[in-house]
């Protein structure tokens, strides 16, 4: 959709014709984009393939640029002028945009997403509802998980010192408080609906 979907309709052929765009303003926005149309499309046509971009773009942002720049109701003093240099404007931006893009092939590698706004707070949600569930465990093993997911990454024989028991049983009582963990969290994720007719 253009600026000339949104265009009063085209003055009836009876009426006397419109002054020139040149000699005399306009009194409101759709009359400027009935005016200065095919001039707008002429122009972006013959810079498109050029700057690489479609000509639609660049009458979009085109009309964009006159609709921002515009103090009152007229058209441009000089809208042949302003016209061709909006287009050319807005084609040497399309030309950098073009040089700068590339394009992503499905066999190379999407590179590093470490900081990736999305991925930080996926994660970052992912990390707080595994705390409460691992705080919602029975016994002793939300200390242990507690302790085992702690920042410093302590060993076997420093999370049995603050825990008061023997390394050797870490071991199994961490199986136990996972499992316990695993069946909690597959119990809280929501089933799949059934498709199709029910019986």
């Amino acid at each position: 959709m253009t600026l000339l979907d949104h265009a009063p309709p085209a003055p009836d052929t009876d009426a006397p014709p419109a002054p020139d765009i040149v000699a005399a303003p306009f009194v409101g926005a759709g009359e400027a984009v009935l005016a200065l149309h095919a001039l707008v499309r002429a122009e972006a046509a013959a810079e498109a393939q050029a700057a690489g971009a479609e000509a639609a773009d660049l009458e979009q942002a085109v009309w964009l640029r006159l609709l921002e720049r515009r103090s009152g109701p007229e058209v441009p003093p000089d809208p042949v002028r302003w016209v061709r240099t909006a287009v050319r404007a807005e084609a040497r931006v399309a030309r950098r945009r073009v040089r700068r893009e590339r394009a992503y092939t499905a066999g190379e590698a999407p590179g590093d997403w470490a900081g990736c706004p999305e991925r930080i707070a996926v994660g970052a949600d992912e990390r707080r509802a595994l705390r409460t569930a691992v705080g919602r465990l029975p016994g002793r093993c939300p200390r242990l998980l507690g302790a085992m997911l702690a920042a410093h990454d302590p060993t076997y024989r420093e999370i049995a010192g603050e825990l008061g028991m023997s390394q050797g049983s870490l071991g199994p009582m961490r199986s136990r408080c996972l499992g316990c963990l695993r069946r909690m969290l597959a119990a809280e994720v929501v089933a799949p609906e059934l498709r199709g007719m029910e019986r």
